[in-house]
């Protein structure tokens, strides 16, 4: 893409990079009131049914998801003008989200600066293997990184990897704004669930809570992975590398239906995302429709989206997504060159 056209472009996403104060407020009270709502409907529930609470608690998640994307607009300084409240609120969505807000505005912003590009993978993103790396690797780290991809542990263990141990705790030489912020995140969830525990029980607790949070966390790293994982998703190196292509074609656009379009923010534009951070969820919609050229963004729909589960690995030559079946023969091939080298042979009197 020329340097003339992404200038067009990003003219063109320009009027929609602005928030909209009654919108903003509207989708909060949209949003938090009915997942406080459904939450308390979820543990009043437990004595009537355990299935019509986890029932609530499901739906509950998902509202939670929409609570995540006011958080993440907050991260980007795009739900309000004013920063201070853009962290006040990103600061209270993320003790509501689990995540605390400065430690992962800074991943974001890195993983939004990096996106696509092969050279500087490994920060807020998730671990993408070329075939190169993969079989050059160690069996040890083939075997670390295969379990890593299993659906089974990036949705099973992932939610609750991050929302127990990754936003708890801050990087070795993370800022004293973001340290203090994860701090506090900590001490009010502590505070919080201490106070619900001594109110409903643990058992109520872990049943109610404990489904909404991974049910939310499941769908959140879904929607992350299938985002920037599909067939011919774009890659480069750092010297090939331009911002523009990683957003239009490094991320998809996932068509899914108006129910859950809306429960998801309108995250599914994701290419409009990823072009202009700063547009609000609520006008994502229209920037891609308003945008021709932003209709070029592989479109992937709910069905075409499970085939993404069996895309492994990168092959940088071929631009495109590969499963771990289509690597076996070069596996093979490495180790029977390995095999065939001259082993050095001892001799005595030498």
């Amino acid at each position: 893409m020329s340097k003339e056209k992404t200038k067009q472009l990003h003219k063109d996403v320009a009027p929609f990079a602005k928030s909209d104060l009654k919108k903003s407020i509207r989708q909060m009270i949209n949003t938090i009131l009915p997942f406080l709502l459904l939450w308390f409907l979820a543990y009043q529930s437990l004595s009537i049914s355990i299935w019509l609470t986890l029932g609530i608690a499901v739906v509950a998640a998902g509202f939670v998801v929409r609570t995540f994307i006011i958080f993440h607009d907050c991260t980007h300084g795009s739900f309000f003008k004013n920063k201070k409240a853009n962290d006040t609120v990103g600061t209270i969505t993320g003790v509501l989200t689990l995540f605390a807000y400065e430690k992962w505005k800074r991943e974001h912003s890195i993983h939004h600066a990096t996106s696509s590009n092969l050279d500087k993978r490994g920060v807020g993103d998730i671990w993408v293997m070329t075939i190169d790396e993969y079989v050059a690797a160690s069996k040890w780290q083939r075997f670390m990184y295969r379990c890593y991809r299993n659906p089974l542990v990036m949705f099973g263990l992932g939610p609750l990897y991050l929302v127990l141990i990754s936003s708890r705790f801050n990087r070795k030489d993370a800022r004293k704004k973001e340290r203090n912020n994860t701090y506090l995140t900590n001490v009010i969830l502590a505070v919080l669930y201490t106070g619900v525990i001594f109110l409903v029980g643990w058992q109520a607790f872990l049943i109610v809570h404990g489904t909404i949070m991974f049910v939310a966390g499941l769908l959140g790293i879904w929607l992350f992975y299938i985002q920037h994982t599909f067939e011919d998703s774009y890659f480069e190196e750092e010297s090939e590398w331009d911002y523009v292509k990683a957003a239009v074609e490094g991320s998809s656009y996932y068509k899914l239906p108006r129910v859950l379009q809306w429960v998801t923010g309108n995250i599914g534009f994701h290419h409009v995302h990823h072009l202009a951070p700063r547009v609000p969820n609520y006008n994502l919609e229209m920037a891609h429709e308003s945008t021709p050229p932003l209709h070029q963004a592989t479109t992937i729909t709910m069905k075409t989206s499970l085939e993404s589960l069996r895309y492994r690995l990168y092959d940088p030559a071929n631009k495109t997504f590969v499963a771990f079946k289509e690597v076996k023969p070069l596996l093979s091939s490495s180790r029977s060159a390995i095999n065939l080298k001259p082993k050095q042979t001892s001799f005595e009197g030498e």
